[in-house]
């Protein structure tokens, strides 16, 4: 059979690319009627029957029987004689149907027919991969690592599909081999020229929300919602919570018994630390315990500028701004307010020092009880450890010299950096 080598490459191309039946014979049926318009300048009065589970197909021509001296269009038009050659009692006028071999059309238009074919067969799973990854944009997706580049990582899924993760949507303390299993939330998906490119995220604050809805069964039931989330990737994070059903305390129940619902998260965001707040609608309230884990005094509230005076006693200053300024600075992104820190007992409008940061801001770096031992002796900051000697400190604490010498390397890089 001519066309052979054609049509057996139909059921491979069901098989494998899951085109279902309809769109496969619409697909075929697309190609071979281009190819008869350039072969024979129309294809109106063509009938293409098409098998694709048997990977079989004909052609056949129409055309009306006209007297010999007046075929005027030899596509849609033949001669009397012509037609008495195929059947012997056709009259003026009838309509004659003959079978086109694929052979008819010439070998470089078969093999035209097959490029062609194999295009629409790609851009028929280029939209429907961008249609299938389009509607899940937000979503958590799972895939693992097949080539590691110093600008991005390229994840291939269960279906082969590639997924790319930038460099900039990775945490920083990120680090992935090959064949390792990596999640995070389908942020966009690009088209670049047919192909699309589907853009994977680590460090969305949406990330960190689906993760919620995803660990914890009173969010993805709906009992709790997510309010709000904002993140430093890798370093802070704070998410305000809430729920309709009074008898729920939501922040209890993201956290979890000794924090053994929201340790998974954490994990997953290389030790991100994380705030789970109780929203208000009460602002001075909402400010107050973003602030955590610092005491606030006082605010002066103003709503038209969305700014806020937050006072505080000396002792609690380093706690509201944090380690880096992270604390203040996702406060003030949760709350929608720009935080000024002031310490109680300075003049109106000076704004607190935030050089110095609270010790437990160290708690990943430094062991809780070498943070105790100092905190035993009235000192909880990092300027108030880096003010005293070594020997000073070695004789007022139960605390190894070496370990002293650790803790004070520790502090000095945060604040040369």
């Amino acid at each position: 059979m001519e066309n052979l080598a054609l049509i057996d490459s139909f059921s491979e191309f069901k098989d494998n690319k899951l085109i279902d039946r309809v769109t496969l014979m619409a697909i075929l049926e697309d190609v071979f009627r281009n190819a008869l318009k350039k072969k024979y300048g129309s294809d109106d009065n063509f009938d293409i029957i098409i098998n694709p589970d048997k990977g079989d197909m004909e052609i056949w021509r129409r055309r009306v029987i006209v007297a010999d001296e007046d075929l005027d269009f030899e596509n849609e038009e033949i001669t009397l004689t012509e037609a008495r050659m195929i059947e012997a009692d056709f009259e003026i006028g009838e309509e004659v149907s003959e079978e086109v071999k694929l052979i008819d059309l010439g070998r470089r238009a078969i093999l035209a027919l097959r490029q062609n074919l194999i295009s629409k067969i790609h851009e028929h799973d280029n939209t429907n991969l961008y249609k299938q990854f389009k509607d899940i944009i937000g979503d958590i997706y799972t895939a693992e690592v097949h080539h590691v580049r110093p600008r991005v990582v390229i994840l291939v899924d269960d279906e082969g599909n590639e997924i790319v993760l930038p460099k900039e949507k990775q945490i920083p303390s990120d680090f992935f081999r090959k064949g390792d299993n990596v999640r995070g939330i389908i942020e966009s998906v690009e088209l670049k020229g047919n192909k699309p490119q589907i853009i994977m995220s680590r460090t969305s604050e949406k990330f960190l929300e689906k993760l919620f809805e995803q660990e914890i069964p009173e969010v993805f039931d709906g009992l709790i919602t997510v309010k709000n989330v904002v993140r430093i990737p890798g370093e802070k994070a704070k998410v305000a919570v809430d729920s309709y059903d009074d008898r729920i305390d939501p922040v209890g129940a993201c956290v979890g018994m000794k924090g053994s619902r929201i340790h998974g998260i954490v994990r997953e965001l290389g030790n991100e630390n994380i705030d789970v707040i109780n929203y208000t609608n009460n602002i001075q309230l909402f400010i107050t315990r973003a602030l955590s884990p610092a005491k606030v005094s006082s605010i002066k509230i103003d709503e038209d500028n969305k700014r806020a005076e937050v006072f505080l006693k000396l002792e609690e200053v380093s706690k509201a701004i944090g380690r880096g300024g992270h604390n203040i600075k996702l406060a003030g992104q949760l709350t929608g307010y720009e935080l000024d820190v002031i310490r109680e007992g300075d003049v109106a409008g000076t704004v607190a020092d935030e050089d110095d940061v609270e010790l437990t801001e160290f708690s990943d770096e430094i062991e809780e009880w070498v943070i105790e031992e100092f905190a035993k002796i009235g000192l909880d900051t990092a300027k108030s450890i880096l003010k005293h000697d070594v020997e000073d400190l070695v004789r007022r604490t139960d605390l190894e010299e070496e370990t002293i010498l650790d803790v004070m390397k520790i502090l000095k890089e945060e604040f040369d950096s």
